[in-house]
């Protein structure tokens, strides 16, 4: 039997995107940045099944109705590209917290992709699979590659796609991931966008700031100005909250812990570390710091709130 097996890791958006023009090819409103992550990553094995079954299996266990359904309609995509109607085999072992703010649809459906890529022989490039990828997840566009990588929104299909802004960056850029809740969102990533977008009346708003933030990124990475990268990455967080928190009913995402974290990270800013904040939706903090500072900064969190779990992060690669 044919097995094909593709891993492929997280990745967090340093500038965002929140809210989709086409729900059904995932093309975002704007594009987005992300920084592809070493120690959370997704490894799935497909092959072909003799029955007309489909079978889905996550960390082994069968798979939710709800994951199953989502992962079904994928592979129905992939079986129509390559005029096929062969029932598939699906075994994902997800090192990932689920559904809790750490972009765990990234590495799952970037794996799932690159791996049916293999199994069908499709021969795909890197911005072809990255196009295939994101009509599982939008943000699994961006886990094809490794390092600093940009999404560019198009406008159809082949036009939404990522690129790599550098795979292997020499910026000494270290990120700690602080999860307070393995609990799943009570609002989804794509329940939230949507009504972002269609109620808050400063949703008009965001495209023009994602397009600054993003030229003040790119030329950061490009002159290696770390506490740049931080401080445009922690505004841009705050400005996709805010759309939340002036959405009508509006939700937030952020726990109070979120917030003392938030407040922590200010106080060590201040006595000068660098120390900047970043946030998806859910209420786990990603701390951006650097080499030099990391060990310091890790342990003044630890310190503040024992309970938390802490990862260090640093760059990760693209698919394999």
């Amino acid at each position: 039997m044919i097995q094909t097996t593709t891993t492929a890791h997280t990745n967090i958006a340093l500038i965002k995107y929140w809210g989709k023009k086409d729900p059904v090819l995932h093309l975002p409103y704007t594009d987005s940045l992300s920084l592809t992550l070493d120690s959370y990553y997704t490894t799935t094995t497909t092959s072909f099944l003799a029955g007309d079954t489909d079978q889905v299996r996550v960390n082994n266990q069968v798979a939710s109705p709800q994951f199953f359904k989502r992962t079904q309609q994928f592979l129905n995509l992939v079986r129509t590209l390559n005029n096929s109607q062969q029932a598939i085999a699906v075994e994902t072992i997800n090192h990932v917290p689920t559904a809790a703010g750490l972009a765990s649809s990234a590495s799952g459906f970037a794996a799932l992709s690159g791996s049916l890529n293999k199994l069908f022989q499709m021969n795909l490039s890197r911005k072809e699979l990255s196009c295939l990828a994101r009509r599982g997840s939008g943000s699994a566009t961006r886990s094809i590659y490794g390092g600093f990588v940009q999404w560019h929104q198009g406008k159809d299909n082949p036009s939404s796609f990522a690129e790599a802004i550098d795979e292997n960056p020499s910026l000494p850029i270290r990120l700690i991931s602080v999860v307070i809740s393995k609990q799943a969102k009570k609002i989804s990533s794509t329940q939230g966008m949507e009504h972002a977008v269609n109620t808050s009346p400063f949703y008009a708003q965001w495209p023009q700031v994602v397009n600054c933030d993003m030229q003040a990124m790119l030329q950061a990475l490009k002159t290696q100005d770390l506490e740049a990268v931080g401080r445009i990455a922690e505004n841009n967080c705050l400005a996709m909250h805010a759309l939340n928190w002036t959405s009508r009913p509006a939700f937030s995402y952020f726990t109070k812990e979120t917030l003392q974290i938030i407040n922590l990270v200010h106080k060590l800013r201040s006595r000068g570390y660098c120390a900047y904040y970043t946030i998806d939706a859910g209420a786990n903090v990603k701390v951006i710091t650097s080499l030099q500072d990391v060990a310091a900064v890790q342990q003044q969190i630890q310190l503040n709130f024992p309970q938390a779990q802490l990862t260090l992060l640093k760059p990760g690669p693209g698919i394999k």
